[in-house]
């Protein structure tokens, strides 16, 4: 009876009573569970099917996990203006954790091949992730579940997307869907923020302005652009990262279209970075530039872009020109912090925290301090006092120790970074790809000065993926190499494994 339903195909196989039956059966039950459980019940069901699709096609290819867990992070936390009380931030952890089960069952019935992630920069983050482990029994600490929440984004996110990137996107394909990608989401956040800043508020962003970000993101009655962002400074920070990758990708990268598009970005990502009153954000084009100079090994280049940021520089600091417009006003407080109320505010916080970890090697435990802090533990001294920039975080939560062995990790990134886009990337317009992303990384590690930037969705998502491309360069300068060679385009996104 089986064998004769398999030999049949196509619709002919709905004809036959068994499959029959079986459909009679399952209209039966959906319909008792509809009837008990109501519209939810429905909802659930109708986006059953697209779920059980998307795991089928991360079960048979983990990449996309990567790739949807890249798209996942630019709108996760800005959705829950939209749908109050979902714990979307979850969704990073919980792709990850999938994404991490897809690769075993792929690689179910062989041993899978971990020699593409057994690089330095892996073990680096372990023990990144190892230290924060040990910060649970951290005597200063006030809160488990504070640890918890406060870890993931500074220990745990790393250590697991570095990881998967350099198992699944290890194809140089991947990196130019990461660029684009990036670019993409750039183009629509600054359009996002326009409509914000001249067509208004939607009705979500209004009741979130009201009842809680208005008291950051409205100064002198000048709206703060967030656009689908968490806040303005991740906005800023983020899109500044993208106006410097994005010229310096169009300045090396092969083709019209391509150029054009990357300037488009660019353009519109220093744009978004100005009108997100984000000042720490300008860091972010200033240090990543100077960054590419160097990395580009060319006199000519470094002279010319030496007086560009110069000018930039004297534009800032000495003169009022375009001070009646807002955003340029805020911006050039950036560089006179003498006349910023709130950079002295930050000074004296500072010099609180000193004294208080004065004898606290290991911080006062991860999740005291910040939001975190103020919603599990606000009875304790950390939660009451602003850190303000990552860093301060960092120490005050991780104490000196924690701080020095993260610097140290994030200076090796930078500085095999640099060794490797010098002298071991023979490509010029590869060089240049990976360039831009130290650029980028460099500049957000700038910007995470003065506000806690790099470990937020979804520039640590952007940085953590900067990682794994920049430590295989070698490896995809090889590839470029190779399909040059063969007549094949580097810059096709459909080039098969």
């Amino acid at each position: 009876m089986f064998e004769s339903i398999k030999a049949k195909t196509g619709a002919t196989k709905l004809s036959h009573p068994i499959v029959v039956l079986a459909i009679v059966l399952l209209s039966v039950v959906l319909s008792f569970i509809i009837a008990k459980g109501g519209l939810v019940t429905v909802i659930a069901l109708i986006g059953l099917l697209p779920a059980l699709i998307f795991l089928n096609r991360l079960f048979n290819k983990p990449s996309i996990g990567i790739s949807t867990l890249l798209l996942f992070s630019f709108v996760a936390i800005g959705l829950t203006r939209y749908l109050v009380g979902v714990p979307l931030g979850l969704g990073i952890d919980g792709l990850l954790v999938i994404t991490y089960i897809a690769v075993f069952f792929k690689n179910f019935y062989k041993s899978i091949n971990i020699d593409q992630a057994n690089r330095d920069i892996t073990y680096l983050l372990i023990i990144w992730f190892a230290y924060a482990v040990l910060e649970i029994v951290n005597p200063q600490a006030l809160s488990k579940t504070a640890w918890f929440y406060a870890m993931r984004g500074m220990n745990m996110y790393p250590v697991l997307m570095v990881p998967l990137v350099l198992l699944l996107f290890k194809r140089l394909r991947y990196l130019y869907f990461f660029l684009y990608v990036w670019g993409i989401f750039t183009i629509f956040g600054t359009l996002k923020g326009l409509q914000q800043l001249y067509i208004g508020l939607d009705p979500a962003e209004q009741l979130w302005i009201d009842t809680v970000g208005g008291i950051t993101h409205v100064l002198n009655g000048k709206l703060r652009v967030f656009s689908f962002f968490s806040d303005a400074g991740q906005f800023g920070a983020a899109q500044g990262a993208a106006g410097i990758v994005g010229v310096l990708v169009a300045a090396s990268i092969g083709g019209k279209r391509n150029k054009i598009f990357f300037l488009i970005v660019s353009i519109l990502g220093f744009w978004g970075m100005l009108i997100s009153g984000t000042r720490g954000a300008m860091i972010v084009p200033m240090i990543g530039g100077a960054v590419y100079l160097i990395l580009r090994k060319n006199l000519r280049v470094i002279i010319i872009g030496s007086i560009v940021m110069a000018f930039t520089y004297v534009f800032f600091a000495f003169t009022y020109i375009g001070d009646s417009n807002y955003q340029i006003a805020r911006m050039r407080t950036a560089f006179r912090p003498e006349e910023d109320a709130s950079y002295i505010v930050r000074l004296e916080n500072r010099a609180i925290l000193k004294t208080y970890l004065a004898d606290k090697p290991f911080g006062g435990g991860i999740g005291s301090a910040g939001n975190w802090g103020q919603r599990f533990s606000p009875q304790g001294f950390l939660a009451n006092v602003a850190t303000d920039s990552w860093y301060v975080q960092i120490w005050a939560e991780q104490g000196i120790v924690g701080l020095f062995l993260h610097l140290f990790i994030l200076s090796y990134i930078i500085l095999k970074g640099f060794y490797l886009v010098m002298f071991r990337v023979r490509n010029p317009e590869l060089a240049g790809a990976l360039g831009a992303l130290i650029a980028g990384y460099a500049g957000v590690m700038g910007a995470s000065y003065g506000n806690g930037i790099l470990g937020q969705m979804p520039t640590g998502a952007l940085v953590y993926l900067s990682w794994g491309f920049i430590f295989m360069a070698q490896q995809l300068d090889r590839e470029y190499s190779y399909l040059t060679s063969i007549g094949e385009s580097p810059r096709s996104l459909f080039v098969k494994d």
